[in-house]
């Protein structure tokens, strides 16, 4: 039965339509009712919360064959990849460096390319993570990966996860210092030829997403 889904902290569209049996994500997102909030997020796993998403009915598919046949059915799903950029103090990417990525368990041993990223497929309803970055000279654990919790840049938290996760903010998260951000607009501001203001309006957001990737 359709219903309407209001949005969590830490929930992805991925992980909302695992919940409600749904093998691709698309099937809720490109519903004409989800319309107007997928103007306002674009991206379906960002997503802040109270976001109110509709979840239509499932849709039963029948194919029409032969009896006294063997027949393959194939079942296409969407899947979900973390992908995370490593780069040093320099902002320089750490290139060719071994990582263990475990989420849910499993522990993924990967390297990162040349651009410092790696990449790893992940389970949909997958919430967090620990990343271990270790060679000849550095052994990092980065504990708390988030999946699911950046906010859209739209919003101060979002702003704010996106500065710590390109070293422009250390402080805290959850309850963030008004002063400390403000700087930290301004460094970034700076470092990206932007009008140094502090304040993160629309021109600062959109380069603060596209440095960031999302």
């Amino acid at each position: 039965m359709a219903t309407y889904h209001t949005v969590k902290q830490g929930e992805h569209l991925s992980s909302i339509a695992t919940h409600y049996g749904f093998a691709d994500y698309r099937s809720i997102w490109d519903h004409p009712e989800n319309a107007v909030l997928q103007q306002q997020r674009q991206n379906p796993n960002v997503l802040f919360p109270d976001d109110r998403l509709y979840i239509p009915d499932k849709q039963q598919k029948t194919e029409a064959r032969p009896t006294e046949q063997r027949h393959r059915f194939q079942r296409t799903t969407q899947k979900l990849r973390l992908c995370i950029v490593l780069k040093d103090l320099d902002d320089q990417p750490l290139v060719d460096t071994a990582c263990e990525l475990e989420v849910e368990e499993p522990v993924h041993h990967l390297t990162t390319d040349s651009n410092g990223l790696i990449e790893q497929e992940i389970p949909k309803a997958a919430e967090h993570g620990t990343l271990t970055l270790q060679d000849t000279q550095i052994l990092i654990d980065i504990e708390g990966l988030r999946i699911g919790h950046l906010d859209p840049v739209e919003e101060v938290s979002g702003q704010v996860a996106r500065l710590n996760n390109l070293g422009y903010y250390l402080g805290a998260l959850d309850s963030p210092d008004e002063a400390q951000v403000h700087s930290a607009i301004e460094e970034f501001q700076c470092d990206h030829d932007l009008t140094v203001d502090g304040i993160c309006g629309p021109e600062t957001q959109a380069k603060l997403k596209e440095v960031h990737g999302c």
